[in-house]
């Protein structure tokens, strides 16, 4: 067995417990917004417009982010919002890409709109959690985690300090906490970016995910826009979900 480096959160900021929903035609038809300033979590319902106008993981991260942004929003303004999403297909395993998630946000680069794609397991578990999308701003005074336990349906935020600033450490070291048995690491997925990303504008975002044959957490990056770099500015180490309601490694017949 490897070495374990666990990351355990602090002090409890914010808890918001939710009820489970039953996915309808790929959709849970309610999205999650997280202010970290405010200190606020609210669940906000997904209309048939947005649906039929906004379709897919890109379209419900542009609504979402157009809705929070205004004229004045830079990238490193509270208001500007880190979208994900992974759209009505997403863990339908006999699709290929299902896997995918689009992350939206204003980026440091250019100071308008960017949208990056990400593989791994991030997107349908946090479809299986019973979000469709979730959006984030604000900004942290100091370094927290979310978590998202669809197991107990809960929303935490965390404070926590640590020195470590490797993303693949912090990936690893936040699965290991979440799941101390091997055997529920693949229902974890954590994003991180490292500290590459606190200085310069072109940082990525690491997507974890458990290779159960491997035996080790293992990465796929939403590489453009410099998101990472939005992402550590709010001061976010990490955010993580944990679902056992969609398997991986489940067959195709399975889902």
């Amino acid at each position: 067995m490897k070495e374990s480096h666990v990351l355990t959160p602090g002090k409890e900021l914010l808890r918001f417990k939710y009820e489970p929903v039953k996915l309808d035609k790929g959709y849970a038809n309610r999205t999650l917004h997280i202010d970290i300033g405010k200190n606020t979590i609210e669940s906000k319902l997904v209309s048939e417009q947005m649906k039929e106008i906004f379709i897919g993981g890109k379209g419900f991260d542009l609504k979402l982010l157009w809705d929070i942004v205004n004229d004045d929003t830079k990238w490193d303004s509270p208001e500007n919002a880190i979208c994900i999403s992974s759209g009505p297909l997403g863990g339908t395993t006999s699709y290929p890409g299902s896997g995918k998630a689009l992350v939206t946000t204003i980026s440091p680069l250019t100071n308008i709109v960017i949208d990056s794609n990400v593989g791994g397991h991030f997107g349908p578990f946090l479809k299986f959690s019973g979000w469709d999308a979730l959006a984030i701003t604000g900004k942290a005074s100091s370094d927290i985690i979310i978590l998202i336990d669809s197991v107990e349906n809960i929303v935490k935020i965390h404070e926590i300090k640590t020195k470590i600033r490797d993303s693949h450490l912090i990936c690893s070291g936040i699965t290991d906490y979440l799941a101390p048995d091997d055997d529920e690491k693949q229902y974890v997925s954590v994003v991180a970016s490292g500290s590459g990303a606190e200085h310069t504008y072109f940082g990525l975002l690491n997507f974890s995910f458990y290779d159960w044959r491997r035996k080790e957490v293992r990465y796929k990056q939403a590489g453009r826009g410099g998101i990472g770099s939005v992402f550590r500015d709010k001061n976010i180490l990490a955010l993580a979900v944990k679902c056992k309601h969609w398997k991986p490694n489940w067959s195709i017949t399975s889902i």
